[in-house]
C-alpha cells in the first residue's frame, strides 16, 4: 500500500500552518516530496550495509534487517527482459531497463536460466583467448559498455539521452555473441516521480487525485516522509507532532460524523 500523497500534504500544510511558517505552495511541495522520498529510499542501503554486520534477533516483526528489506522489496523487479538488439553485426549487445541498482542477469537455456557472469572490459580479451574460460552458452559473460548505444529488437536505432541513460549505464554485450535473445535481468527500480496535482477554482487549488500521483514508499514511511519534507522547507519538528496532528484530524473527522 502506497503514501497517499494528499494526506502528507495537508498534514504538511497544517504543521506549516501551527508553525506559522506560511504557505507551501504546490509546485515547492512537489520539489520537496520527490528529494524527501529519495533521501529515504537511498538511506535503505546505507542502514541495511550497516545492520548486516550486527547479530540479527529472532522476533519475526522486529528485526531491523527484515524490516528494511521488507520496504525494498517494493521495489525489486524479476527477470526483467534485457532488450537485445536485432542488428545482426551487434550479437550479444543488449539495453537493460531503467533500474537504480542492477542485480543478477540470467540467459534462458535449454528451460532453465543460465547466470551471465559479470566481468571487467581488461578481464574479456584473457578469457576469450583461454579454452578453458572462454565464455559458452552454459557459461555466458557480459560486459558493460558506456557510450555504447545498441539498436532495439526490431533493428531500429535508440537514442541515448541524459534521462533514459542507455548510453552511461543500460548497455551491455554479452559472450557468447550467439546470444542473441532471452536474456533477463533481476533488479531494483527507482521510485516514481510523485506529484500533488490540482485544478483551480475561485483561485483555490482544490486536490485532483486522478492526475495526482502517489508515493511508492511502505505505508510506515509516512511520518518520515512529514518530517523530511518539513526539513527541507525549513521547518524542524519532532515525528511525535506529526502524530499529534493525525490524532487531531481523526479526532476531528469523528466529530463531524456524530453531526
Amino acid at each position: 500500500m502506497a503514501v497517499n500523497i494528499d494526506t502528507v500534504y495537508q498534514r504538511v500544510l497544517a504543521i506549516a500552518n501551527k508553525e506559522q511558517r506560511g504557505f507551501i505552495t504546490p509546485q515547492e511541495f512537489n520539489l520537496y516530496a520527490n528529494q524527501a522520498q529519495m533521501d529515504i529510499f537511498e538511506q535503505y542501503f546505507y542502514d541495511l550495509n550497516a545492520l548486516n554486520r550486527l547479530p540479527s534477533n529472532d522476533f519475526t516483526y522486529s528485526d531491523q534487517v527484515d524490516i528494511i528489506e521488507e520496504k525494498i522489496d517494493i521495489f525489486e523487479r524479476y527477470r526483467q527482459p534485457v532488450v537485445m538488439s536485432g542488428d545482426a553485426s551487434e550479437g550479444g549487445m543488449g539495453t537493460i531497463p531503467s533500474y537504480y541498482r542492477l542485480g543478477e542477469i540470467y540467459y534462458k537455456h535449454k528451460g532453465g536460466y543460465v547466470e551471465v557472469e559479470k566481468i571487467s572490459q581488461n578481464e574479456i580479451h584473457h578469457i576469450q583467448n583461454s579454452p578453458l574460460t572462454a565464455p559458452s552458452l552454459t557459461r555466458p559473460v557480459y560486459v558493460r559498455t558506456s557510450s555504447v548505444v545498441p539498436d532495439d529488437a526490431s533493428g531500429n536505432a535508440q537514442t541515448a539521452t541524459t534521462n533514459n541513460e542507455i548510453g552511461l549505464s543500460r548497455s551491455i554485450q554479452i559472450y557468447p555473441t550467439t546470444i542473441t535473445s532471452n536474456v533477463v535481468c533481476n533488479y531494483i527500480a527507482r521510485p516514481s516521480d510523485v506529484e500533488w496535482s490540482y485544478t483551480t477554482v475561485l483561485d483555490e487549488a482544490l486536490y485532483n487525485a486522478n492526475n495526482s500521483t502517489d508515493f511508492d514508499l511502505h505505508i510506515s514511511e509516512e511520518p518520515n516522509l512529514i518530517v523530511k519534507i518539513l526539513e527541507l522547507a525549513g521547518i524542524i519538528i519532532k515525528q511525535q507532532d506529526v502524530y499529534s496532528i493525525a490524532n487531531q484530524e481523526e479526532l476531528q473527522a469523528k466529530q463531524q460524523e456524530k453531526l
